[in-house]
């Protein structure tokens, strides 16, 4: 473990490594800052950007605007009651009514607080868990693989909003179909590609990302129209109260951020979880945790309430790196599309990442550190004039979008098919959207498809035709009815409100 700590210290600390850093955490925590965007947006806009880059460098810089958002999404829930990202939903419970009672500057400086600690905790859990998770997978075979990867794609629908798990379902379906376009990897035969030379290679995973995350996200902000109470919701930005905490306050957030550390890192390591789930739970158990007295403040500008959900998210994001670094399968949809630009650079994550690729496997998580660091000098001193951003018009935030998405994919490929098909799948997603169907289970089911059609061949190869490699390994047995839980707890519960 030293060897590999100094090997990533070595790739993380180099100029352009730094650099990167402080370029995603800042491009992170202004998208995150504004609201609709998610770090999905803003890591799919950072892609054609990170081609031709370092796989380490790529990887840290999408890791920093991953991380970044979550931290900087804080601002617009405090400031505007409007969550930058979905995983700080939960701060504006406490974070708005501590604004509005003219207390904003302190609550940034707690979430900021509560954020870098989370963050670190969970970088340090994140050190020790996955070289030992990295060995256990490494006696992991295609049938396991195959389970786990039927168990991701449930969990990220089983995870999704209530009443969503069909919509979730469906969207997976669609992404398993939308991944065997192209030339069979076995077999080269072409499959759905109605004849067009252009789709004989498959449809590129940029263009997936930019079209049903950037470009459907400003077409969506179109069609919904501007919020009538952005303007009321607004406060001062230049009036935002001192950000200094007092010894009673530091005594709270000392309290809160062990536990919900914690509860957020192992929130992050179950595939399809992530920093939203991980922020509601931790709210919720810190509302059990404190006495009355404390419980009647909370929803009123609680401490706790606003500490809770910080820590937690942040945390979230380092622990769904474990299942990405060392099983290669994303824990949140974030991480799915850090799996595809992954892919495109030629390295594959799994077990094997820890030995055959060390400092991009141990460069991450040092870079981690750093970026925690920068992002805590990031939110402090600078947060009243961050915040100013807030107050760009929409009428030119959504053509930089539109602009960075069409740009980024023809420099790609020098295409002009792909641009017209990035705007086609925008639009069907642009659809699915206004009619509440999540788009995260659609990425990673694209990104798993490949991979799970190749391992599906290659247990039947071992198995001659046979099922039987469902049943005949405990791992792959104990994975499936896992699965199979999950999946009658959803109708379980669906029957349940319908009756």
């Amino acid at each position: 473990m030293i060897e590999g700590i100094l090997i990533g210290l070595s790739t993380a600390l180099s100029f352009t490594n730094i650099l990167m850093v402080m370029v995603g955490c800042f491009a992170g925590t202004i998208i995150g800052m504004l609201p609709g965007l998610g770090p999905m947006t803003a890591i799919a806009l950072m892609i054609p950007i990170t081609y031709g880059f370092d796989p380490s460098t790529g990887l840290i810089l999408m890791a920093g605007v991953y991380y970044g958002a979550v931290f900087g999404g804080s601002t617009s829930s405090i400031l505007l009651n409007a969550p930058g990202v979905p995983g700080t939903v939960a701060t504006a419970f406490d974070g708005y009514p501590m604004a509005q009672q003219g207390k904003a500057g302190k609550a940034l400086a707690i979430a900021a607080y509560s954020s870098f600690a989370g963050g670190t905790i969970s970088a340090i859990f994140l050190l020790i868990a996955a070289p030992s998770l990295s060995k256990v997978s490494l006696s992991f075979q295609s049938p396991d693989y195959f389970a786990l990867m039927i168990l991701g794609l449930t969990a990220i629908s089983a995870f999704s909003s209530k009443g969503q798990f069909l919509k979730a379902m469906m969207m997976v379906v669609l992404g398993l179909m939308l991944a065997t376009v192209g030339q069979d990897s076995l077999s080269d035969i072409t499959r759905f590609t109605f004849n067009n030379m252009n789709l004989t290679d498959g449809i590129s995973f940029v263009l997936i990302v930019m079209a049903t995350f950037a470009m459907s996200e400003a077409l969506t902000i179109i069609f919904r129209g501007k919020d009538p109470n952005r303007a009321a919701k607004q406060i001062s930005l230049t009036e935002l109260g001192s950000i200094k905490v007092n010894k009673e306050e530091t005594i709270k957030m000392a309290k809160t951020i062990p536990r919900s550390s914690i509860l957020g890192f192992l929130i992050g390591v179950l595939p399809g979880a992530g920093a939203t789930i991980a922020s509601f739970l931790a709210y919720g158990m810190e509302r059990n945790y404190v006495n009355d007295e404390e419980k009647q403040k909370f929803g009123k500008g609680s401490v706790h309430g606003l500490s809770a959900p910080e820590t937690a998210n942040n945390a979230a994001c380092s622990g769904s790196f474990v299942p990405l670094l060392t099983l290669g399968i994303p824990g949140s949809g974030t991480t799915a599309v850090m799996l595809g630009a992954l892919l495109g650079f030629g390295i594959q994550p799994g077990p094997r990442l820890y030995q055959t690729n060390p400092e991009i496997f141990w460069s991450v998580i040092m870079s981690m550190y750093i970026g925690m660091v920068i992002l805590l000098i990031l939110n402090l001193p600078l947060i009243p004039y961050i915040a100013r951003i807030l107050a760009v018009p929409r009428n030119f935030l959504i053509p930089l979008i539109l602009f960075f998405s069409v740009t980024g994919i023809y420099l790609m490929s020098f295409n002009n098919f792909d641009i017209f098909l990035m705007i086609g799948i925008a639009v069907v997603a642009t659809f699915l959207r206004l009619y509440d169907f999540p788009m995260p289970p659609l990425i990673l089911a694209f990104v798993l498809g490949g991979l799970m059609e190749e391992t599906l061949r290659r247990s039947l190869l071992i198995s001659d035709g046979s099922p039987s490699f469902l049943w005949e390994r405990p791992i792959t047995l104990i994975i499936l009815l896992l699965t199979i839980t999950i999946v009658g707890w959803q109708i379980f519960s669906t029957f349940r409100k319908k009756s």
